[in-house]
């Protein structure tokens, strides 16, 4: 049990539903009981992004994706202690694959941060969350395309509206797994140097930076924690809830995610096609170099597993038993068996989950159960990040 946590702790199931109505994106919002405050903090993506690809590669679709703006000049919500206007202490939130609220994560800052007592930024992955247009949400304008996919993939029972334009997107180009992720890693970069440069209104010059990481988010906190750009994870800690996993183990294929054609498009592209052929250690760019040895098990095994080692210390995670997404298999894969051993928990919950949704609120699944589990993680979490 952490040292902050209180017996009067309001119920995740409860609260989950009450943050709901409190808060309000761009706004900026004191919480009730908690006395948590939400700001909003406007980012503008530097990303060198038209480098990441060949310019004879480049396709109609990729320069509309390259034109969203949404993408490139976005807002980002942080979470204040209670009667904090400034901190020295942040812990940054890294979400999961094809999300596009913050509906899930309001309880899980609000926890952190009243109980660690450190601000938590909700950072948005690259065409992710409010980084990408409101169309592509819209049941009405995407029923068309929705309905051309599924003839087209054989009336794929994985596809849904909620996971067709992501599934659109990297079945054409799947290239933009990377380019998107290596967009979010090169932004993650920028904001970390406004912090740690004394340029950024809510924080002091060289504040302490963990990392709270999910699902995919995770799988780029561990691209930042091996390349360390700028040495700016050297004292950083990470924690991974339902992350971690080497790519090739990882199953994407769910209606809130991606559809099965997309995601075998995915793993052929990156495991035996286009980008696996191709690839060429660039130098000084460890991140690319990075992300490959994170594709495969054998992919520079024993260099990431021996860096992954000496991380160890910094290093903590909770896998679910029941997670098919990101099996605890995969996490034991890319950390290899003794940095596993000693930094990640895996758990079990006693109710239906997935891992989509580990803590679900409705009517038929026990809400004890679940504020007890989202407890346990959340305590594991503050203990280790405080």
């Amino acid at each position: 049990m952490c040292f902050f946590c209180k017996k009067n702790d309001m119920a995740y199931t409860s609260r989950f539903q009450e943050l709901l109505s409190q808060y309000r994106f761009g706004k900026q919002v004191k919480l009730t009981d908690s006395g948590v405050s939400i700001q909003h903090l406007k980012f503008k993506s530097h990303a060198c992004f038209d480098s990441l690809v060949e310019k004879s590669k480049k396709s109609k679709q990729w320069f509309f994706l390259n034109k969203i703006k949404e993408n490139k000049s976005f807002q980002y919500p942080v979470f204040l202690p209670a009667r904090t206007k400034k901190t020295n202490q942040a812990i940054l939130m890294l979400h999961g694959l094809n999300e596009r609220n913050w509906n899930k994560y309001l309880s899980w800052a609000e926890y952190l941060c009243q109980h660690s007592g450190k601000a938590v930024i909700l950072f948005p992955i690259a065409h992710h969350m409010n980084r990408s247009p409101v169309s592509w949400t819209n049941p009405r304008l995407l029923e068309n395309i929705l309905n051309i996919r599924r003839a087209n993939t054989g009336n794929d029972r994985s596809l849904s509206f909620a996971n067709v334009v992501l599934s659109e997107r990297l079945s054409r180009h799947p290239e933009l797994f990377y380019q998107s992720g290596r967009q979010s890693y090169d932004d993650i970069v920028g904001l970390l140097q406004e912090i740690k440069t004394g340029k950024h209104p809510l924080f002091y010059k060289n504040t302490q930076i963990d990392v709270f990481a999910y699902s995919i988010g995770a799988f780029l906190a561990q691209t930042l924690f091996l390349s360390n750009p700028k040495q700016y994870f050297s004292d950083s800690r990470l924690f991974m809830f339902c992350g971690g996993s080497i790519f090739n183990a990882m199953q994407g294929t769910s209606r809130s995610i991606m559809d099965k054609f997309s995601f075998d498009t995915l793993f052929t592209f990156y495991q035996t096609g286009n980008w696996a052929e191709t690839y060429k250690p660039i130098e000084g760019d460890s991140a690319r170099q990075v992300f490959y040895s994170m594709l495969t098990p054998d992919n520079d095994k024993d260099t990431r597993i021996s860096n992954f080692e000496k991380l160890s210390s910094q290093i903590k995670g909770i896998s679910l038993a029941a997670d098919v997404v990101i099996p605890h298999k995969g996490v034991i894969q890319a950390l290899g068996e003794k940095c596993s051993s000693q930094t990640v928990e895996l758990l079990d919950f006693p109710y239906h989950y997935t891992h989509e949704n580990p803590f679900p609120v409705n009517k038929n699944t026990d809400s004890n159960a679940v504020d007890l589990s989202f407890q346990k993680v959340f305590d594991s979490a503050v203990e280790f990040l405080f």
